[in-house]
């Protein structure tokens, strides 16, 4: 019968002898026998604690033996399955963390962690620092609004001021001209010689 199968029977007259690989501390009960009896216990009580104890180490021993068996069993298991190393690490702390998450430790400090949030958030110095970072950013955002109001009026007052409209009219004349004297076919535009309607000579003298 395989030892990986096997239930766990505490009264088993086979407990303890499961596998010879373990390295287990061995019960020494005629020290345990010869160790004096603690104050306030009479020497029967003693001996039953004794013999309780013994049955709860050798308990422990056949307990071991049976969990190295299944960890074997489980690992075989694995390999067969084609499952990694890595599978099985994840696996680990996937567990351990799940383990370290439920823990009282755990559970305390995050439970110690809420309590200080909602502390600072509900004092004084907390709801003061905010609404001076809120005003603050308001402030920011209506001078922001003003400049950029003041200079678009300014604009506006440049453009309705009257050196901006004569700028503005020589523009149009300028351009009107240009664009006249093009549709024109170019009679009214200066020769770039300076020599009117007559050909230049072919030969310079020097």
């Amino acid at each position: 019968m395989d030892s990986a199968g096997q239930d766990i029977n505490l009264n088993s007259p086979n407990k303890g002898l499961l596998s010879d690989s373990m390295t287990d501390v061995p019960v020494d009960t005629a020290v345990a026998a010869q160790a004096p009896a603690v104050e306030g216990l009479t020497e029967t009580e003693a001996e039953e604690l004794r013999a309780e104890l013994a049955k709860v180490e050798e308990e422990i021993v056949t307990l071991r033996q049976v969990l190295a068996a299944k960890e074997r069993h489980c690992g075989e298991l694995k390999r067969k399955l084609g499952l990694s190393a890595l599978e099985g690490l994840k696996q680990n702390l996937s567990r351990s963390w799940h383990d370290v998450q439920v823990s009282n430790a755990y559970m305390k400090t995050s439970e110690k962690l809420g309590e200080w949030n909602e502390k600072v958030t509900q004092s004084d110095l907390y709801k003061k620092t905010q609404e001076t970072l809120s005003q603050a950013g308001q402030k920011t955002s209506a001078a922001l609004s003003t400049v950029g109001s003041a200079i678009s009026r300014k604009l506006g007052d440049m453009r309705n001021s009257a050196t901006f409209k004569s700028f503005e009219d020589r523009v149009g004349t300028i351009k009107s001209k240009v664009v006249g004297g093009r549709e024109n076919g170019g009679d009214n535009l200066p020769s770039p010689t300076g020599s009117g309607d007559r050909p230049l000579p072919d030969h310079i003298p020097f």
